[in-house]
């Protein structure tokens, strides 16, 4: 590595991995939590007319002041609380850590966790502390107490339900992390269409809690869409931090569009939840695993020779998520996203076909 190289970047981005996506051309694809289904036709066509009739030519709305009121709507979102808009939840966490980043300043988590949290603290310059979950992935709640009065944190990041556990932890414990936290705490409920459960009518209740939402999940990943909901006197703050333009003009128009069918997003919720559960059963019934309970549209289970187990399934053109090695906790952990009926079916039936290999 050369002198000039070490004399420009970071060390500590020395120390960083990129987040590593795998290619999936020509693969059933289940390792991203995506929803499997597209828009309906009637939809799509709206949406073309949009494409077609788009000024592209010209910068979006800086604002995105019809989406807001659209988002606000549709999700119910208090009148008395702020919306900040993000090129997805990534860019959003980003905004928050950099304004954050005080010399010595902490952002804490749980480990195992989402793993931007880590890697945007990291590169933002702040200290990143992962207070460990306990074996059956529920939270620790003494652990986190004690980070906090050592760490003073200036955020926290808890994901509800956590990724890439699919569970939801106790609200009475985050109830007392939100209470003894120094600074914010913003629960991230990316999942929140597959949990049904939200601190959205907990905001006025806490002055130092901020909700994250997003769209990927609900079917428009590709439009990288997050938000950030609390009090006007923290997301103004953060505000400045947001690169003009941020969310495109495509992305305005047609969110705002498909929220006027949210409707349909919401039956194809449904239709995962179902699938969820009968693919949890059926990863019950194989002895050599161990399916964990999810509140989300993924499944995580553990399975011996984890990491083997996903490769076969690689060569035989199904693509999950492996988190072996990623954290103690995670030992011989591999994670599935529930996709459609007939991808979820090749994907038990590839996996079935592993185990009776005698390798395995």
């Amino acid at each position: 590595m050369s002198n000039l190289l070490r004399n420009v970047i970071r060390p500590e981005i020395f120390e960083l991995s990129a987040y590593h996506v795998p290619p999936a051309k020509g693969m059933i694809k289940l390792d991203a939590m995506e929803n499997p289904y597209t828009l309906p036709l009637a939809l799509k066509e709206e949406i073309a007319q949009l494409a077609e009739d788009a000024m592209i030519n010209r910068y979006p709305d800086p604002t995105a002041g019809s989406l807001k009121r659209a988002l606000r709507k549709t999700l119910s979102v208090p009148e008395d609380m702020s919306i900040l808009l993000g090129n997805g939840s990534d860019e959003i966490i980003q905004m928050v850590a950099l304004a954050a980043a005080k010399p010595g300043a902490t952002l804490l988590s749980v480990d195992p966790g989402f793993a931007m949290f880590r890697i945007i603290a990291t590169f933002s310059g702040m200290n990143y502390v992962g207070v460990s979950l306990n074996e059956d992935f529920s939270l620790n709640l003494e652990a986190m107490c004690e980070a906090i009065a050592r760490y003073q944190p200036s955020i926290i990041f808890i994901a509800y339900p956590n990724n890439p556990t699919g569970n939801l932890f106790d609200m009475e414990a985050i109830h007392q992390i939100i209470q003894e936290a120094p600074g914010i705490v913003i629960v991230d409920e990316a999942y929140h269409a597959f949990a049904g459960v939200s601190f959205m009518d907990q905001l006025a209740q806490f002055p130092n809690l901020l909700l994250m939402r997003t769209l990927s999940k609900l079917g428009l990943a590709g439009l990288r869409l997050g938000l950030l909901i609390g009090r006007s006197e923290w997301l103004d703050q953060f505000e400045k931090l947001r690169l003009p333009y941020n969310i495109s003009v495509m992305t305005q128009l047609i969110a705002e569009k498909v929220l006027q069918h949210y409707d349909d997003l919401l039956k194809q919720t449904t239709t995962i939840k179902t699938e969820r559960s009968k693919l949890l059963s059926e990863l019950a019934r194989l002895d050599e695993i161990t399916a964990f309970p999810s509140e989300a549209n993924f499944i995580l289970f553990r399975i011996e020779k984890a990491s083997e187990i996903y490769a076969e399934l690689k060569r035989k053109g199904v693509l999950i998520k492996n988190l072996d090695g990623a954290n103690p906790l995670l030992k011989n952990c591999l994670r599935v996203t529930v996709g459609t009926p007939d991808e979820n079916a090749q994907f038990y039936h590839a996996l079935s076909q592993i185990l009776e290999d005698t390798k395995f």
